[in-house]
């Protein structure tokens, strides 16, 4: 995430100042938190003030919460229309995610994927270890989708998606589960996991009995699709990119 930063001759700049131009409060208020033992540089509490750090290198917390590096790489939130392919190029010229971001000049990459017929939360970047490191499912970043399916949801139901439900391809885990709305012949759930297979979502409950009508991944780890306009995108806030990248080790 690119930031107007001013450094001197060795790129270096001091710890305060780089606090207060990244937003995190006034230059006063940093120099308290610091003083206070709330800031943290590559994992040992920095007071000193006048400390000169990298801010392309250095891990940075400020009470507990990462502070992104300045980096010239991009972090988008995408709000996937269905029928768009959640690939950058498609031979059959299918509408994909390049035709929604044609305006941007970076190289971007999807954040994992999602079904063509499912909109939703997609992360985009061009930071490819990160794109990778986000994607993989041994970090476990939890996802939440909001689905209509056909039939009205039991409370039993639920209790199943909680305990755990074994598709052709293994088991699947889902940490919460809730009926939003309901009616006698459609219901509306929230359902968080954290695994990515492959339409695992409709899988999922097509097994318990409820098959998918429109499909939504509202949210991806800390970060919330909100009100964001189907087929817009937004860059990441410091706080929902320090969170990812402190939940990926980079």
């Amino acid at each position: 995430m690119t930031r107007e930063i001013e450094t001197d001759a060795d790129g270096l700049v001091r710890l305060q100042k780089l606090l207060a131009q990244s937003g995190v409060a006034s230059r006063r208020k940093c120099e308290e938190l610091m003083l206070d033992g709330e800031v943290e540089v590559d994992g040992e509490v920095v007071t000193r003030l006048g400390t000169k750090v990298d801010p392309r290198t250095a891990v940075i917390k400020v009470s507990g919460h990462r502070l992104p590096p300045v980096s010239d790489h991009v972090y988008l939130v995408l709000n996937k229309p269905r029928g768009v392919v959640s690939t950058m190029s498609d031979p059959e010229g299918r509408r994909t995610i390049t035709d929604l971001v044609a305006t941007r000049p970076e190289r971007l990459f999807h954040v994992g994927r999602l079904d063509t017929d499912t909109s939703g939360l997609l992360l985009l970047t061009n930071d490819g270890d990160f794109a990778h490191r986000m994607a993989h499912p041994s970090y476990e970043v939890e996802k939440t989708y909001v689905a209509e399916v056909t039939g009205r949801l039991a409370k039993g139901t639920i209790a199943d998606l909680l305990a755990g439900v074994t598709l052709e391809d293994g088991p699947v885990r889902v940490r919460r589960a809730r009926v939003i709305d309901a009616a006698a012949n459609r219901s509306i759930v929230e359902l968080v996991i954290h695994e990515g297979r492959n339409r695992i979502v409709r899988r999922l409950l097509e097994q318990v009995g409820h098959p998918v009508r429109q499909l939504t991944r509202t949210r991806f780890g800390p970060v919330d699709l909100g009100t964001l306009p189907v087929g817009e995108t937004r860059e990441l806030t410091n706080d929902e990119l320090g969170a990812l990248l402190e939940s990926a080790g980079l």
